[in-house]
This record gives structure tokens, sequence and C-alpha cells, in this order.
């Protein structure tokens, strides 16, 4: 049902679905319960959620602390972005370092991110909308996040359009990491 693609980043996958391509269009599954417990993987989403970005547009590096910490599932429905994902699981053989991933509505690839592992993207395409299904529900109190520069990600933009939430979040040098590797 997925061709699943480990990255160096233990526990974070790109999956690949299969693409039904017809005169009417596309179908393409992103979740199958019994196929993601086959392999392990969590089946527990409680939220699910989109986001509109215009070309160079970078949002992240996001996460939530524990207890609400999350699985997350993202994928791409329109357009195409750079996603970056950052292993803060402290004890990890790659913890502090990145993989980054071409998601786009052509190829329907998605990322499956472990909990202790910050995401963010930049958008490559004029209009990008990405999906999110979490296994936890949105808590202000435990949102946090990683400066976006505060580490070697190539993105690819000389003039990234970021928040201010996201302008003001610790480097990570500064970032004292309650996740731990299992």
């Amino acid at each position: 049902m997925f061709e699943i693609k480990p990255c160096k980043l233990a526990g974070c996958l790109e999956l690949q679905p299969r693409v039904f391509e017809d005169a009417r269009g596309r179908f393409v599954k992103v979740f199958h319960e019994e196929a993601f417990r086959a392999q392990g993987l969590e089946t527990g989403f409680v939220e699910e959620y989109y986001s509109s970005s215009h070309r160079h547009v970078v949002r992240g590096l996001h996460f939530q602390l524990p207890p609400q910490d999350h699985v997350k599932l993202v994928y791409c429905v329109h357009g195409a972005v750079m996603d970056v994902v950052l292993d803060l699981r402290v004890g990890s053989p790659t913890y502090g370092e990145y993989a980054s991933f071409e998601l786009s509505a052509d190829r329907a690839n998605s990322l499956y991110i472990p909990r202790g592992m910050a995401h963010g993207f930049c958008a490559l395409s004029d209009d990008a909308i990405m999906v999110y299904k979490v296994s936890s529900v949105y808590s202000a109190e435990h949102d946090a996040g990683i400066l976006w520069n505060s580490l070697d990600i190539p993105w690819p933009t000389s003039v990234p359009i970021v928040s201010a939430r996201d302008q003001f979040f610790p480097a990570l040098a500064d970032f004292a990491s309650p996740f731990r590797y299992e």
C-alpha cells in the first residue's frame, strides 16, 4: 500500500503511496490504519489541520513539549515544499541533525514524524497547502520551536518570509531538550 523509505533520523519515514490516475484525475490514499499498525506506526491521530503558504514562506521548526508531544503525518496537497525534520531526542545518534525532503502534490509523498522531532518547511511553489495529522491536540502551553536559521539548513530562498513567532524561538544550542531517545 505504501513504499516506506527510512531516512537517517530513526523513526522518521518518507511514505510513498500508490497514486491512481485516469482521465478524471487522481486518487491517493494517505492513511490506512491497518497498514500503519502493521509497520508499528501511530494510528491514533486526533486532530487534522492544514496551512496555506506562498513561495518563500518558511514555517518552523515546530513541535509540542511533553506531555502533549505528538507524532505527525504531513503531506502537501497543492504545490511543493522543502520539508525539514530535526532530531531533538537526547541520546539519539542523530541528535541535532536534520533531514530534508521535497513533498509535493505531484509526488503525493508524505512524512511520518515521530515524537521528539521538530518540523518545518519552505514553500517552493507560488502556493503550497500542507496537511498535518497529529496524535495529540494543539496545546498553546506546550507549543514550542527551534529558531529556523540556527542550523546550517540550506533553505531554498534568500528572502524568507517568516512569522514574528518563528523568529523568536531559541536556537538549538540554547534549547534544553526534554525528549529522550528510546
